[in-house]
């Protein structure tokens, strides 16, 4: 169960840097696993792929717009709860599909997205403001390191298919 939410934590963080990307690839694995999430979980719109579909139309116009100026930080309170939701979420799948309580999961998804949230606002500060490294080429290098860790956690290992052997 570490594992699992060590997993979750960084899901986490990769909502934190872009929210949209870790409920995108969460619902991306699930229309591609055989294992479905239980009939009873509230998180089982994420099974369908016209929820994978639109949500990764909306993670590639949040790639987009995170480049317009005026954009409100990721901080503010709207967008701070939007993430900590969106990183509870992914969390919560990535737990229950492996057989363990949701809670678990929503607990290390969303604390990973604050951090996330936070480490990565300070961070980009500092190199756009303290460095003067142009931000577009700054927001560019998080829109890698946030595809890249989303991609790479979800498809590290295959998730335990814990329902098939309760079948």
């Amino acid at each position: 169960m570490i594992l699992t939410c060590l997993t979750a934590f960084q899901m986490g963080i990769v909502a934190g840097m872009r929210s949209m990307l870790a409920p995108a690839f969460v619902s991306h694995k699930l229309t591609h696993m055989d294992t479905q999430l239980p009939t009873d979980s509230q998180l089982r719109i994420l099974n369908s792929p016209t929820t994978a579909t639109v949500l990764k139309v909306l993670a590639a116009g949040e790639l987009v717009g995170d480049k317009i100026p005026d954009i409100p930080d990721r901080v503010v309170p709207i967008s701070l709860a939007g993430r900590i939701l969106s990183g509870a979420a992914s969390g919560a799948v990535l737990t229950e599909l492996d057989g363990h309580p949701a809670e678990y999961g929503a607990l290390a998804g969303g604390l990973g997205a604050l951090l996330g949230t936070f480490a990565f606002f300070h961070l980009r500060h500092w190199l756009t403001h303290e460095q003067d490294l142009p931000d577009p080429l700054v927001a560019l290098a998080e829109d890698a390191i946030a595809v890249g860790t989303g991609w790479k956690l979800i498809n590290q290992r295959e998730i335990v298919d814990v329902y098939a052997y309760n079948s």
